[in-house]
């Protein structure tokens, strides 16, 4: 029979839909399985009105089949079928959809009532076949015909129709694999194991079983005794038709039916995780855009997820077929952590199925997903500090980060989220407990900052506070500080750092008796404050300190901590980030005296000594060294 030339306007069409519009070549198993589930689904909805189907939904079926010796994959369903002239209307017509044109003639009534849905729309996803095969061949017989008809093409140079013999009613797409070649190996679509991967990863969910042979091993007698008497056995391969996809999707179902240990389930299968997620989201909306989402907040970090590799984003299905396998544009990126999965047939979806034509409905599921986990996370923070402490130590980072970046603008929805430890408790507190616990008359919410818990709770400027009763947030983190500084106050409470800003706990008294003392010192103060040079902007009495004899607190914008995190980056240049330094010395403190009196006898030495308690002082607040043999040095010179 003569071959036909395809109905487009030009053979580079067809090459581009083969070579051009798929990003990975794997997902032409999708694409026909997809148009078998469509098949399906039409020949389902004529059942509704026509005794003569003689098929019911539990008959329905695709089967997909590998023949390694003639190197074909065959997809099977038993569904309407295609006359010859379907065949010239959708097989020969580039990018004409016959789902689509079913689709547009059905009501959402019937198609409610059918139970059916539809997935195809664009009509070319059949042509995906040929970036795998050098040829491919459609047997088919239509519902209601007596004969089948077959079309085969090898690809750009046309297509022929015949008449055919075909038992049952439905469509066999046999495709012939393309050779290997050094850049592609189509052989390993001959492997029934392979192709069962894909359908677990882009047709899971479609509707129909999805059937294959699949090898497996069985015990058996072989009819010989062994030496004891006992019958021998041998393992012999067999092939057993297996169900491979799982048809109805766990966030599909009501909730009456799925309980919360099933989608926890769910989850350690289908993200590869051992241990339980801490809470799960479930979402069905309706509106604008209408999707159902599980959503799944991790009890811990994956390995890489702080490194460049760790790729955030949702698994995106429409109509139970798998869309993207990680969609980033779901999530914020404060919560990037989230795992879990979005269905909607709202969708906008590009020529491939692999990315959509334009991202409003994304956004308005995005902005929605957004709401539904800072509410989960706040229930987790309210009603289980345990778990919720377990999810911080993992995340909190990232909340912190997802304050600070894009100038803060979600500082107002992620700042009820912020947990810290806190002083005289071993557990963390967040700032809207913190702030409820607050005494009568406490001005600030006062904070220590060090490399660690340990440290900051030893940081010499803790004692006023503790001692006035009053609870302190220690942070550990770089960006601690860039926070606080952004939040600027939270309850119509401004943040304290013990270690730079005035704690406000002096009264009057007390602080006209400490500028009563400096004036009394302020020779030998302007003394110390020139033997130190740019190490420090001022040396002063303090009126923070308790036990300890000395600290630095800084001045201005910059404090220590903020150094601290400039100073870590690579190549960084940080002359002009510098904490403006100020040494203060307790002039209740034995020290202080004893310096005075050094100071009086001999100035050589007290400069040695100042010198002495400022690299102390460094020591405490965690700030290296410049010269630690120096150090060395002034301290044997005392004895």
């Amino acid at each position: 029979m003569a071959k036909k030339q395809f109905k487009a306007e030009s053979k580079r069409l067809l090459d581009l839909m083969i070579n051009s519009i798929y990003t990975h070549k794997e997902i032409f198993l999708r694409e026909i399985i997809s148009n078998a589930s469509d098949a399906i689904d039409k020949l389902c909805y004529v059942s509704l009105t026509d005794d003569g189907v003689g098929l019911g939904r539990s008959d329905f079926r695709i089967r997909v089949k590998v023949d390694e010796e003639e190197g074909t994959i065959t997809v099977s369903d038993n569904g309407i079928g295609m006359s010859k002239e379907d065949m010239e209307s959708n097989l020969g017509v580039i990018a004409r959809s016959g789902s689509l044109k079913f689709k547009s003639e059905l009501s959402e009534e019937d198609a409610e009532k059918a139970d059916i849905d539809i997935i195809g729309q664009f009509g070319v996803g059949f042509y995906s076949a040929f970036m795998v095969s050098d040829k491919v061949t459609v047997i088919s017989r239509a519902y209601g015909a007596d004969t089948a008809c077959k079309w085969e093409s090898s690809g750009a140079d046309g297509y022929t129709v015949t008449e055919c013999e075909k038992e049952g009613l439905g469509t066999d797409i046999i495709m012939h694999l393309k050779a290997d070649s050094e850049e592609e190996k189509y052989s390993q679509y001959l492997d029934s194991f392979r192709l069962k991967e894909l359908v677990k990863k882009y047709s899971d969910y479609v509707r129909w079983p999805i059937v294959m042979d699949i090898e497996g091993y069985e015990k058996r007698e072989t009819g010989e005794m062994d030496e004891n008497g006992q019958p021998k056995t041998e393992y012999i391969e067999v092939w057993k038709e297996e169900t491979v996809n799982s048809m109805i999707p766990i966030w599909q179902r009501a909730k009456s039916e799925v309980s919360d240990e099933d989608c926890k389930n769910f989850y350690k299968e289908k993200f590869h995780d051992a241990e339980e997620p801490l809470a799960v989201i479930r979402i069905n909306a309706e509106g604008a855009v209408s999707y159902k989402a599980m959503l799944f907040i991790p009890a811990k970090a994956p390995f890489d997820y702080y490194s460049r590799d760790y790729q955030p984003g949702l698994q995106l299905y429409s109509s139970g077929v798998v869309i993207m396998d990680k969609c980033a544009d779901l999530l914020s990126d404060c919560f990037r952590f989230v795992r879990g999965i979005v269905d909607s047939q709202d969708l906008s979806l590009n020529i491939s199925r692999e990315m959509l034509q334009h991202d409003r409905q994304l956004k308005v599921i995005a902005s929605n997903i957004e709401k539904k986990i800072k509410s989960e996370l706040k229930k987790l923070l309210t009603n289980n500090a345990e778990a919720y402490e377990k999810f911080w130590k993992a995340f909190g980072t990232q909340i912190k980060y997802g304050i600070v970046s894009d100038y803060g603008m979600k500082k107002d929805m992620l700042k009820d989220l912020l947990a810290y430890p806190v002083s005289g408790e071993e557990k963390f507190i967040s700032l809207e407990e913190y702030a409820k616990k607050m005494p009568e008359g406490q001005k600030y919410i006062y904070y220590a900052a060090a490399e660690n818990v340990a440290r900051a709770s030893k940081l010499p400027q803790t004692e006023q506070v503790l001692e006035a009763g009053y609870s302190l947030l220690y942070m550990t983190e770089d960006v601690d500080e860039f926070v606080v500084q952004l939040l600027g106050e939270y309850e119509g409470k401004k943040f304290c750092n013990v270690s730079s800003d005035d704690l406000g706990l002096e009264t009057d008294l007390q602080k006209a008796d400490t500028q009563r003392l400096e004036d009394e010192n302020r020779e030998m103060l302007d003394f110390f404050k020139e033997s130190l040079g740019d190490e420090v902007v001022d040396v002063r009495l303090s009126h923070k300190l308790k036990s300890f004899p000395v600290c630095i607190t800084t001045e201005g914008e910059i404090t220590l901590e903020v150094e601290r995190y400039f100073r870590s980056l690579p190549g960084a240049n940080t002359e002009n980030l510098k904490a403006r330094k100020v040494l203060e010395l307790n002039g209740s403190h034995s020290a202080f005296e004893a310096l005075k009196k050094v100071w009086s006898e001999d100035k050589e030495k007290s400069a040695k000594l100042i010198k002495i308690l400022l690299c102390q002082a460094k020591l405490v607040a965690d700030i290296p060294l410049d010269d630690p043999a120096e150090y060395t040095e002034l301290v044997c010179g005392l004895f």
